[in-house]
């Protein structure tokens, strides 16, 4: 299993399936800030939803396709983080998170970045690394630039969420970047 402890009060850990009422009570608590930039909180509508992502999360672990991870601050879940997109022959990923607004400002999900792209770079040797984020979210995009990520550009209403659409801004890292 995924383990990796970041800092003496931060980890992450694999999410598992008895995870799940403790990620859909996080989630149904910042309902409402989480779904301004992301699309899947309108469909998490009962424990049993999350449940269904953690089991796909695991399958996707189980294959090498995936790393879907809880965000442990204080030993108490925070967010979480993960890949998405995985294009293996590319040796390339993307990185998606969230955090409860009430645990935002801390460094947690910077530094839970900062560990994910290394573990991607130096145990799964990927070449590249993006994160994607709303232009309008600006914490979110605040987070691949203090990494050192590169603003490639601006994908133009390339995200539906909360009823309208998003431009959205693609940050990527090269693995010579990196060790650099």
């Amino acid at each position: 299993m995924f383990r990796a402890i970041v800092r003496p009060d931060l980890e992450l850990r694999i999410l598992e399936e008895r995870h799940a009422p403790d990620v859909f009570s996080l989630v149904d608590h910042d309902r409402a800030y989480l779904r301004q930039w992301l699309t899947w909180v309108d469909t998490t509508k009962a424990e049993a939803d999350t449940l269904a992502f953690i089991r796909e999360s695991l399958h996707k672990f189980s294959s090498g396709d995936a790393i879907t991870a809880g965000i442990w601050h204080h030993n108490r879940l925070a967010g979480v983080i993960g890949t998405v997109n995985y294009a293996r022959h590319w040796r390339k990923v993307e990185i998606g998170y969230w955090i409860a607004e009430a645990s935002q400002g801390n460094g947690l999900v910077t530094d839970s970045c900062r560990a994910l792209v290394t573990h991607l770079f130096t145990e799964l040797d990927l070449n590249r690394v993006e994160i994607h984020c709303a232009v309008s979210n600006s914490k979110s995009a605040a987070v691949p630039r203090r990494l050192g990520f590169q603003l490639e550009g601006t994908l133009r209403e390339a995200n539906f969420a909360a009823g309208r659409f998003h431009d959205v801004c693609v940050f990527g890292m090269l693995k010579r970047d990196w060790h650099a």
